[in-house]
This record gives C-alpha cells, structure tokens and sequence, in this order.
C-alpha cells in the first residue's frame, strides 16, 4: 500500500474531529496529501456554512502541520455520492459511524459500504490518536489474499510492531466428530492444521526481513473474529487490520465475514483492507500429505488401526 493520499470523512463533530487527527497523523508519517471530506453522519442536519467552516479547518491543520489539504463538501446524502467524492485515495479515514437502518442492517455500515464501493483500504477511528499505532494485530487467513494484508499493515505504521493472528477453526473437527473418526484422528488432524498455519505465518514473517525483530506469530482455536478481539485485548494492539473481499451486500448479509465481526464487536480501531478472490501475494501452496489437509487422508488408516474400518460414513 503506497499512501500518498488520505483522505478523511468528518462531520464537523468533536467526535469526528478524532479520524481528523488519525489522518493528519498518518499523512504526515507519509508525507502524503490530506483530502477533508464533509458529509454530515445519518440522518444529521447539515452544518449551517459547513463549507467555510472545512475550509478554515483545512487552512489550520496546513499552518499547524505544513500539509496540503484540500477541503471538499459531498453534494448528495448516499453512500455512492460520498464514495466518489473519495475516488482515486489510498486511505479512508472515519469516525465509527453506526446506523440503525435498513441500509445498515442488509448492506453494512458505511464503512463496509464505502469498502465495497470505493475500493480502497478504509480506517476505522474509535480512540483518540495520542500517538502512532505501536502494535497492530493483524488477522489473517492464510489464503493467497492474506500477504497482502499483511502488508498494508506493514506500510501503514513502519515503526509498529505487528502481530500475525490466526485462529484454525474447530468445524472441521465437529464435522470428525459426527464421523466417528477416534480422538487420536482428531487430534492429529487439529496438530497437523496447526503446524500447517505456523508454517504459513513464519513465511510470511520472513518475507519482512526489515522488520525481523519486529513480527510475531500467534495461532488461536475458534472463531476467527472472537478469538482476534480476545487476543486484541490480550495484547493491547491499538490497531486490528483484517482483509474484506469485496462481494455483494447479499453475501455480506446472508453469510457474515470475520471482518463484518471484528468490526461490529471490537473496540479499537479498524483497518479493513480489500481482497480480491485471486490475490497478488506469493502463492499458498497445499500442506503435503503430512500437513493440514492431507491429515485427513491418514484419518481411514487411523481408524482402520482402532478396529473401526476404513468407511467413514
């Protein structure tokens, strides 16, 4: 991720003026040009001269900070409106704005809305930025998009030390269960997923040769999304970046996603970087046999080895 432009959502608010802050902060750190974009939150009134007043603010932060700022007020109340005025920026920056809408209940919150439409990384502010992030958790999934979460992160704060998360999922181990597979097939299988993920997260680690002492590693157990926040919490991170793939509202809404989660029940702030289907990152291979997925094919062999026969049903 190359930020050269930040622009920021705001609605004039003290509680806004927090994303203000963030993207000031970043933009300075990059040394990349700074876009406040009025839009008033929900059903808001819009601010009597809001316009002269973004002006002023943009004027303030470019004496204070020596920053080029441009000021632009949305002609339109719609998302899609808001989302071309952010057309063509590397970074989205806003407040947690909640609705309790329709809107909001079939196709997201403005920030995933904004993500679906805009296509750019989009920042999540809910704290106020008295300082550079220092430790960012970075959730990931280790499919081919996941290097490139990594990354953003990595490109966002370069002095922050990042954590890779993932947590391997127990369905898989119900789904033996209901089998009938033996607990020693079980366990194999959730040590071989382990291992297999461990082995993922230390080659993406190590492609940051930079930052060496600077990456770690962790593997949780469980939902993915819960399981982030309770290490998020744990660690005290002040950032969680988590990949989006950009698909219809209707998928969103039917099948959820872990960053959907981590959005609505977490605390910190948020990065949701987009995902395409076929990400540009260096390919994740298979585990050989002895991995992850190819534990399932000694999982006959086991149960053959119990006296159960090799039919699983």
């Amino acid at each position: 991720m190359n930020i050269q432009n930040v622009a920021v959502l705001t609605d004039l608010s003290l509680r806004e003026s927090m994303a203000v802050q963030r993207a000031c902060r970043i933009a300075e750190t990059h040394g990349a040009q700074l876009k406040l974009v009025y839009a008033p939150a929900g059903a808001q009134a819009p601010q009597p001269h809001a316009a002269r007043r973004l002006a002023n603010a943009a004027a303030q932060i470019e004496e204070s900070s020596g920053l080029r700022v441009n000021a632009s007020v949305v002609r339109g109340r719609t998302i899609a409106a808001i989302a071309a005025e952010l057309a063509g920026c590397d970074l989205l920056v806003l407040a947690d704005r909640r609705e309790r809408t329709l809107a909001a209940l079939f196709a997201g919150q403005p920030a995933q809305r904004l993500l679906r439409l805009a296509g750019s990384p989009v920042l999540v502010v809910r704290s106020v930025p008295s300082a550079a992030y220092d430790r960012i958790l970075v959730a990931v999934d280790i499919s081919p998009e996941c290097f490139e979460v990594v990354a953003a992160a990595a490109a966002l704060e370069p002095a922050a030390e990042l954590e890779l998360f993932h947590a391997t999922s127990t369905l898989k181990e119900a789904w033996l269960r209901s089998a009938e597979a033996s607990e020693q097939a079980v366990r194999a299988y959730r040590q071989a997923s382990t291992r297999h993920a461990q082995q993922r997260l230390m080659r993406i680690s190590d492609s940051f040769s930079a930052r060496r002492n600077r990456v770690q590693t962790t593997i949780g157990r469980g939902d993915p999304a819960r399981q982030a926040l309770i290490q998020q919490e744990h660690t005290g991170a002040a950032l969680v970046v988590v990949g989006k793939r950009r698909r219809p509202a209707w998928c969103d809404f039917l099948f959820g996603s872990a960053a959907q989660r981590i959005l609505g029940w977490g605390r910190s702030d948020v990065l949701l970087v987009p995902q395409e289907l076929s990400g540009a990152g260096e390919p994740v291979h298979a585990p050989a046999a002895g991995g992850a997925i190819g534990a399932w094919g000694g999982l006959v062999a086991m149960r053959a080895a119990d006296g159960e026969g090799g039919h699983v049903r």
